[in-house]
C-alpha cells in the first residue's frame, strides 16, 4: 500500500486566478510519484528544482494549484485533522525560542502533540540526552538539527518528512541520523527526505526521484537511475609505455600518463585489461574501477537542465532514457 500518492501535482506562485493559467511562476509542473508504506524515499534536485514546493504540499502547508495528493489516504491540506497527528515534519529550520532549554522545548511541543513520547525519552533517542538543560541558543548547528528531529518524532509518526535533515551536522552526526532513520524504517515508519548529500541518499533511500525545473526527470532505485550511465576505469601507465599499446577494444582518453575508460561493459573490459597487464608484466598504478554513481547521474541531469534550449530540452532528454519508468509504481 502507498503511504504517499502524488498525481499531476502543480504549484504556481503569484497566479492571478490561482489556476494553471495566467501570470506567475510555476514551481511544480505535473509531478507524479508514490511512496510505499515503510519505505525511505529521497526527493532530490538542485536549488530551485521544486523539491520544497512539493514537500510543503505533502506536509499540508500549502494547497496544490492542480493535481491530487494523498498522505495515508487523505488530502493533507483539506483533511489536515486526519493527517497531521500521524505525520512528523522536520523543516530546514525549527525557529524555537532561544531562551528555553532543550527539555523545555520538547515539553512544550509534547503539550500540543497527541500521544506524545516522554520528552526526555525522545531527546535520548536523537542523542541529546546529556543536553537537556542547555538553552537552545547554546546548541551547535548539528545539535539544533537533532532537536528538530526529536520534535518531529515526538508524536510517533507513521509518515516522517525530513527536509535537509543533516545540514550542519558533522560526519558522526550524519552517521547517527542515518542509523536512526534505518531503525524507524524497520519499525514501519515511512520516510520522505530531501538532501544535498547524494551519498546519503544513495545509502539510505529504497527509491528516489530527481527533480529538475519542477518536473521529475529520473526515478526508481539508485541502480535504475544510474543504469544508463557508463562505468569508469582509470590508471597510470608506466613512463616508458604509450597508450596505443593497450589492447582494449574501447577508446581510452589519455592525459599524460593517466588513462580513463568509460564503458557499459565493466567486467569484460576490466578482465581484458588485467589479463593483458599480467601477460605484459605491466603495473597499472592507481588502478580504479567503479560503476556509475548517483552523483554522476545527478550532475549530468543538472548540467542538461542548464543547457540552452535547442528544441528538445534537458528534461525531455532524461524522460526518453526510460529512467522514469515505474514512477508511482
Amino acid at each position: 500500500m502507498d503511504a504517499i500518492e502524488v498525481e499531476g501535482l502543480r504549484r504556481r506562485y503569484g497566479a492571478a486566478d490561482g489556476g494553471t493559467s495566467g501570470s506567475g511562476f510555476e514551481a511544480v509542473r505535473g509531478v507524479s510519484f508514490s511512496v510505499r508504506e515503510g519505505e525511505i524515499f529521497a526527493l532530490l534536485g538542485t536549488n530551485g528544482a521544486g523539491k520544497t514546493s512539493t514537500v510543503e504540499v505533502l506536509e499540508g502547508l500549502a494547497r496544490p494549484t492542480a493535481g491530487t495528493v494523498r498522505v495515508l489516504g487523505f488530502d493533507p491540506f483539506t483533511q489536515r485533522a486526519y493527517v497531521r497527528p500521524r505525520t512528523g515534519v522536520m523543516l530546514q529550520e525549527g525557529g524555537f525560542p532561544s531562551e528555553l532549554t532543550v527539555v523545555e522545548t520538547a515539553t512544550m511541543w509534547a503539550g500540543v502533540t497527541s500521544e506524545a513520547r516522554p520528552p526526555r525519552e525522545v531527546l535520548e533517542l536523537v542523542g541529546l540526552g546529556t543536553r537537556c538543560d542547555v538553552r537552545v541558543k547554546q546548541l551547535s548547528g548539528g545539535e539544533r538539527r537533532r532537536l528538530d528531529l526529536a520534535l518531529a518524532l515526538i508524536g510517533r509518526p507513521e509518515v516522517l518528512f525530513l527536509d535537509e535533515p543533516t545540514t550542519g551536522m558533522d560526519p558522526e552526526g550524519r552517521r547517527d541520523m542515518a542509523a536512526l532513520v534505518r531503525e524507524l524504517r524497520a519499525e514501519g515508519t515511512t520516510v520522505l527526505l530531501t538532501t544535498h548529500y547524494l551519498e546519503e541518499a544513495e545509502q539510505l533511500a529504497d527509491r528516489l526521484a530527481i527533480m529538475q525545473a519542477g518536473q521529475v526527470v529520473a526515478a526508481g532505485t539508485t541502480e535504475q537511475v544510474v543504469a544508463d550511465r557508463p562505468s569508469r576505469i582509470s590508471f597510470r601507465l608506466p613512463a616508458d609505455m604509450h597508450a596505443r599499446e593497450l589492447p582494449l577494444s574501447v577508446p581510452a582518453a589519455v592525459e599524460g600518463r593517466r588513462v580513463s575508460i568509460r564503458t557499459h561493459e565493466l567486467q569484460p573490459v576490466l578482465t581484458e585489461l588485467l589479463l593483458w597487464a599480467r601477460e605484459a608484466g605491466v603495473r597499472l598504478e592507481g588502478l580504479q574501477a567503479r560503476s556509475a554513481s548517483l552523483e554522476e547521474a545527478f550532475l549530468e541531469i543538472a548540467q542538461a537542465g542548464n543547457r540552452p534550449e535547442d528544441g528538445s530540452g534537458g528534461t525531455s532528454t532524461y524522460m526518453s532514457t526510460g529512467t522514469v519508468t515505474g514512477v508511482g509504481a
